[in-house]
């Protein structure tokens, strides 16, 4: 079914309006599609269709409209979609199935591409957006006071995607096109500056100053009988190029224009632009500061011993006109991943803030599952929602030298424009300096590789409008309004689409068959599906099936799953170089278990080891992504290793037991299990921290 809410209320089934018509059915209907796939509580019902107190009915009234409302559906083929949950209900249903969430995705895309210079592309865009809107929204359903608040934001939404569209016609040079339409607004709207703004620059570049000067008299008029206020900073500006005869940007927004860093040599264009517009003197910058229009360049430390300078309180914080944006590049043919970039995107940048902390997500999953592409991606799409700046750090966690976070914050903060004399020595220090010099910033923040919350608890911004996404290959607890995102590996379709995306369509369809034998053989890993890609992309006429056949006859698959600097095999030995001895010999030992699944039980009894012990063994592998849940059985937790996880546990088996070598009598009972024999149980070892502890095999 599609859901419509920009214009009146439509239910459609294959172009059928199937929504109910009576009033208090379709307000009911109308705030669970507007609070979709979360459970609206149902005293919020009762408050929304009884605003001057309820009956004494009102819950078994409600509970008949709903009731109605999901026979309407089950008729329609929704019969999964309306749920019943504790104190309330739920209409699951997804978000591309609702015209609202396509005309957001769209204006989102329209800004990215304006703010990216390409205006034509955004006016299609925008322009589109706008179309799907039939009337104001929900114009047919009965406002409660929470449907309401939805109307009244939808309808700040359509104005701003308005002056978004209008601000494209400007920079494409529609401004002659565009004067008549900007009149008729703002006569509805008479104390909108920048709808004003845009009239009076459409007519200055049609020649006709004079008006353009009589609409800001006009405006100023209005706003001091009406409100006792004149006109803003921005527009008072306008005024005086106006007067001067001075070229004027589309829209006025210097500081949108200001933003723009110089590049080596010289200021850019529009920074220029926005100077010459300004005058000479100081330009305002994104925060509204006033700043003088020097570079702000790295100045030197003071030398150790100096005294140093006394220096404002407010002059520590960085210029609001430095605006880094040091994402890497996105990954071109990503693939998949749609409704975590959905869930994760609704979470950093919610469509109602609210809340003074800063949003974070935090990635973690095993090696090579895509958890940087990922982040990666994820913030090139939010970049347009964070206007001063974008961060990336690469803190190298799970390496053998992880960055020292002292030295990661002054990264940072000189990125942020902070200059070398004023950024603090101690860890304590620094960490207080970026969350001033972020507190009113729109700022990303992506940290990749973070090992443990003790790590990015420095680096956390203090702006409630900034994010962060953190990628990690161990769980990251006890990091407070974090959402946390186990990244796992791509299901059946999404793996075959991104081979496809490496090798062609047109030539995995040729041998479905052994695309998905390749797929299952790299595990559905993003990493180990590139490597396979990437080799059968530079061997045209290579057929899919030799190497499906080749990989499975592999005595060690994960060695051939290399690829230039694409390389499998050493992520996992990252990862098994920063276990414990014990724990590496644990990990061993237990890929010996039945592949599908296995009990702390077993784990217990294979590893001579007290049961609580081992649980907190495997806790840690869970943490770890070394193993997974699979399943709850009769109070029994069945674990098992993923697929190349295990290949390379048996691996490191294999290659421990190839080899003569000291070896604890876990161990010994591993080698002997193999040829059927039993071993002697050991005594306990009841080192809890170390966990089988007594396995001591080199």
């Amino acid at each position: 079914m599609d859901f419509r809410v920009l214009g009146p209320l439509e239910m459609l089934d294959k172009g059928q309006n199937v929504a109910p018509t009576a009033p208090k059915p379709r307000q009911v209907i109308a705030l669970l599609i507007m609070r979709r796939n979360a459970v609206v509580q149902t005293a919020e019902l009762i408050d929304e269709l009884w605003e001057g107190g309820p009956p004494v009915s009102a819950l078994t009234t409600l509970q008949t409209y709903v009731y109605k409302l999901r026979k309407i559906l089950m008729r329609h083929g929704g019969k999964e979609l309306l749920h019943t949950r504790p104190g309330g209900y739920l209409l699951e249903i997804p978000n591309t199935s609702i015209d609202l969430h396509r005309v957001e995705h769209a204006v989102s895309e329209g800004q990215a591409s304006l703010e990216t210079g390409n205006p034509a592309r955004a006016r299609e865009i925008l322009a589109e957006a706008l179309s799907i809107w039939r009337a104001p929204a929900l114009v047919d359903v009965d406002q409660g006071g929470l449907l309401s608040s939805y109307a009244t934001r939808l309808e700040e939404f359509r104005s701003r995607t308005l002056e978004l569209r209008i601000e494209a016609d400007l920079r494409l040079g529609h401004h002659r096109e565009l004067v008549s339409e900007l009149k008729s607004l703002v006569l509805t709207h008479p104390l909108h500056e920048h709808l004003h703004a845009s009239l009076m620059i459409a007519l200055h570049r049609s020649g006709r100053r004079h008006e353009a000067l009589e609409v800001f008299r006009l405006l100023r008029h209005n706003m001091i009988e009406d409100l006792g206020l004149e006109p803003g900073e921005e527009l008072r500006q306008l005024h005086q190029a106006l007067l001067a005869d001075a070229p004027v940007g589309p829209p006025f927004q210097a500081p949108q224009v200001t933003r723009l860093s110089p590049p080596p040599g010289g200021a850019s264009a529009s920074v220029e632009e926005a100077r010459h517009s300004l005058g000479d003197g100081a330009w305002r910058s994104a925060a509204g500061r006033t700043v003088p229009p020097e570079t702000h360049s790295r100045t030197p430390r003071t030398p150790a011993g100096a005294a140093t300078p006394p220096v404002p309180a407010d002059s520590r914080v960085a210029s609001p006109a430095t605006v880094p944006a040091e994402l890497p590049a996105d990954v071109v043919d990503f693939t998949g991943r749609t409704l975590l970039i959905e869930r994760i995107g609704a979470h950093l940048t919610p469509a109602e803030p609210h809340g003074t902390a800063s949003r974070v997500a935090v990635i973690a999953g095993m090696p090579g599952v895509g958890k940087t592409a990922l982040a990666t991606h994820l913030a090139h799409r939010l970049r347009h929602r964070f206007q001063d700046g974008q961060l990336h750090v690469e803190l190298a966690g799970s390496s053998g030298a992880p960055r020292d976070i002292r030295e990661v914050l002054d990264e940072v903060l000189h990125s942020l424009g902070v200059q070398d004399a004023l950024i603090p020595e101690s860890l304590e220090e620094r960490s207080k300096l970026l969350r001033s010099t972020t507190a009113s910033r729109r700022l990303l923040l992506v940290l990749d590789d973070a090992s443990s919350p003790a790590d990015v608890r420095p680096l956390l911004p203090g702006g409630a409008q900034c994010a962060v996404i953190l990628t990690s290959r161990r769980r990251l607890h006890g990091l407070a309004g974090a959402q946390n995102v186990d990244l796992e590996v791509l299901e059946g379709p999404e793996g075959l689409d991104l081979l496809a995306s490496l090798i062609g369509r047109q030539r995995l369809e040729k041998e479905p068959e052994a695309a998905e034998r390749l797929v299952a053989l790299g595990g559905a890993l993003p990493l180990a599906l590139r490597c396979i890609g990437g080799r059968l992309a530079a061997m045209p006429g290579l057929p899919l099936t030799r190497v499906a056949d080749q990989l499975a006859r592999s005595r060690d698959i994960l060695a051939e799953l290399r690829l230039g600097d694409l390389d499998v095999k050493a992520g996992f030995d990252a990862m098994y170089g920063r276990l414990t001895r014990s724990d590496q010999a644990a990990f061993r030992l237990l890929s010996m278990l039945p592949a599908d699944a296995f009990t702390a039980g077993a784990a217990a009894e294979l590893l001579g080891r007290e049961l609580p012990v081992v649980e907190r063994v495997l806790n840690r592998f869970v943490n770890s992504f070394l193993i997974r849940i699979v399943r709850y059985d009769h109070g029994d937790v069945h674990f098992a290793y993923p697929s190349l996880t295990w290949k390379y546990a048996r691996s490191r088996l294999d290659s421990t037991l190839a080899v003569p070598t000291r070896s604890g009598p876990g161990e010994q009972r591993g080698r002997l299990a193999n040829r059927g024999e039993h071993a002697r149980p050991d005594p306990v070892d009841n080192d809890a921290n170390q966990g089988c502890g007594h396995v001591t095999v080199s």
